[in-house]
């Protein structure tokens, strides 16, 4: 066990200048000499600052030793004096100099460690776009939140602390060491070295103690947040089930976790204050009962012992401060221990070195026995080869399970095929870059998530510099444009969280505007009108059908309904292409399409009959309430 904690402890100092190297092209940045020149100012400001703070326990000696009356003779007093207000107003000037210079110093530094949160923070969020669909699928939204928001601020504590405290209360250390060590003798050196390293050790082993208390606070703040976020996103669904006691209950067992480490951590923090208290005033009673015994003897005088307690006040506040700033430094690297393991986890799907963007021609889509699984153990496509020609439609149907919309993850190239090859128009994509190829594309979704912002943003998402008259236009193509014009705040009303003030139909309809208006040579519907209802359906295809004119186009489709029209059909089952042809040509041949052909007719013509049945049996209740007698 006690090899373990040492084994930890040591990866966690080798963790530390790890992590302070990679924050140190931050700290010291190449590309900004402003920066640059921020920083040499404030360590000169610091030097200045220390040597200035270093040098006011002597005014203190000298005012002390000037009002002495021992040691000046009486018909000198009223020079004494003036000399020792002299000196005393010169050692208060001097310590307002020295707070003013560290105030300096601290403004002069706050662009530096804002600069260095800024970058971190945006090569973070940067990374997390970079990773693959894989990751985000398996990530929690509410804890990953958390880890980027604690590593942010952890590294700004590493950041300040590293380098405005630590090299100069080193600095400190060492002037006051040869001070003492020329006036003194080494004896007081050795008692306050000896001090110094008792102290240091103890704060370090205290602090590595607190980290694993640390750690579990994290833990627990990390998951209560987690569901926290969870509960709020499914906010129908918890209300659907009444599940909110159920969800409180999971929130607070979380926080009382939380309750139980957090109230560790201000214990053990009160212990180990209590430990530095002891150490140090163990220290400063063995100089000051040195000093005390020298005055009695003659040998230093009453300054002498006013500057040693002075001395040693003052080098207790960074002292004090040294284990600060060793707690802030491991706490903050604990803080972004995880923001720095997501920063290192690398891209599953990555351009290659010499990658060029895609040229698109005419918008051909080639599927060349592609063979892919997400699981190594388990195969999803299994030599699936298919061509959609320019301008042509093809649609994609099957079971629950074939592999459909795995088909248009590929050709994003969310993910890489494990065998065979994709083109559009005779190009690999996966030798070209994959911003190239998304930017070809449009996709209609089965399930359209909005940003929380208002219409016209999410319109303009499609293409971002997109003017006023170039959205309304889209969203008169999606034909959603009137819907929009009766809300009494227009294209600027905000639509919810992803989407909740729209309807289904009204999403998708700005889905479609929104694919419109990139204007993209390829277009994909996945299962575009698969969660509407029949009616809604009906409407939001004639609009598709409008958006898919003259582009090629690959549809997924749940509902058979929708592809009738399409230029070939694929019946994909267990991620191989089983029939293929036109919705004639399959219904003729009598198999899965026929069979699921039929079966999605029937569910539609019951499901009406039940519509007419319900329309008719209200028409019924109010025929009678209106001719009944009053």
């Amino acid at each position: 066990m006690a090899e373990t904690s040492r084994n930890r402890v040591s990866g966690d100092r080798g963790k530390t200048f790890s992590t302070l190297a990679n924050l140190w092209p931050y700290m010291w940045p190449s590309d900004r000499p402003d920066l640059k020149m921020r920083v040499i100012y404030a360590s000169v400001f610091l030097v200045l600052a220390k040597l200035l703070t270093v040098g006011v326990p002597y005014f203190y000696k000298w005012a002390t030793d000037a009002l002495d009356g021992n040691a000046t003779p009486s018909g000198w007093l009223p020079i004494v004096l003036a000399g020792a207000v002299t000196l005393v107003v010169a050692y208060n000037v001097a310590r307002v100099i020295s707070v003013g210079l560290n105030q300096l110093r601290d403004a002069l530094f706050a662009r530096v460690g804002q600069y260095a949160v800024r970058r971190l923070a945006f090569r973070t969020f940067v990374h997390m776009h970079r990773l693959s669909l894989r990751f985000h699928l398996e990530r929690r939204t509410g804890g990953l939140s958390r880890i980027i928001e604690r590593g942010t601020k952890g590294i700004e504590a590493i950041v300040r602390f590293t380098i405005l405290n630590t090299i100069p209360t080193i600095l400190e250390f060492a002037l006051v060491a040869i001070i003492f060590a020329f006036a003194y003798g080494l004896a007081y050196v050795a008692v306050i070295a000896v001090t110094i390293w008792l102290y240091g050790w103890f704060t370090i082993k205290a602090s590595d103690w607190r980290i694993g208390i640390r750690r579990d606070m994290n833990d627990s703040d990390t998951d209560a947040n987690t569901k926290a976020i969870d509960s709020l996103l499914n906010f129908e669904t918890v209300k659907y089930f009444g599940n909110e006691a159920m969800e409180a209950e999971r929130f607070d067992r979380s926080m009382a976790r939380y309750e139980v480490a957090a109230t560790r951590i201000w214990t053990s923090l009160g212990w180990l204050n209590f430990g530095q208290g002891v150490i140090f005033g163990a220290g400063m009673a063995i100089v000051m009962v040195m000093s005390a015994l020298a005055v009695r003897s003659g040998e230093q005088t009453l300054g002498d012992f006013v500057f040693v307690n002075a001395m040693l006040m003052q080098l207790s506040i960074p002292l004090n401060f040294i284990g600060f700033v060793y707690r802030e430094i491991r706490q903050g690297l604990t803080d972004i221990e995880e923001m720095f393991r997501l920063l290192d986890i690398e891209a599953e799907v990555v351009d290659r070195p010499d990658a060029e963007p895609l040229v698109v021609r005419e918008g051909a889509i080639r599927f060349e026995n592609v063979r892919f699984g997400y699981d190594p153990a388990r195969e999803i496509l299994k030599g699936v080869s298919f061509e959609v020609p320019p301008g042509r439609s093809v649609a994609i149907v099957g079971p629950s399970g074939a592999g459909k919309s795995t088909i248009s993850r590929l050709l994003f190239r969310f993910y890489d095929v494990k065998g065979g090859r994709i083109t559009i128009d005779g190009q690999d994509i996966a030798a070209v870059t994959q911003e190239s190829v998304r930017a070809a594309i449009g996709i209609v979704p089965q399930d359209t998530v909005l940003f929380n912002d208002t219409i016209a943003y999410n319109i303009r998402y499609g293409r971002t510099d997109a003017g006023d008259a170039d959205v309304q236009r889209a969203a008169e193509l999606a034909q959603i444009a009137g819907f929009i014009r009766q809300l009494p705040e227009g294209f600027e009303a905000m639509v919810g969280e992803r989407g909740l003030k729209l309807s289904g139909g009204e999403k998708q309809r700005v889905a479609i505007a929104r694919t419109i208006l990139k204007a993209p040579p390829i277009l994909v519907l996945d299962e575009a009108t698969s969660a509407l209802d029949t009616h809604t359906e009906q409407e939001i295809q004639s609009a598709l059908d409008l958006v898919s004119k003259n582009r090629t186009t690959l549809t997924i489709a749940h509902r058979l309904s929708t592809i009738v029209n399409a230029d070939e059909i694929l019946v994909l089952k267990a991620g191989e292409i089983v029939e293929r042809g036109s919705h004639r040509e399959l219904l003729a041949n009598a198999g899965l399409y026929a069979e699921m052909w039929a079966m999605q007719r029937e569910a539609t013509e019951a499901e009406e009959a039940l519509r007419r049945a319900r329309e008719s049996d209200e028409f019924g209740v109010i025929e009678r309430r209106r001719t009944e007698p009053a």
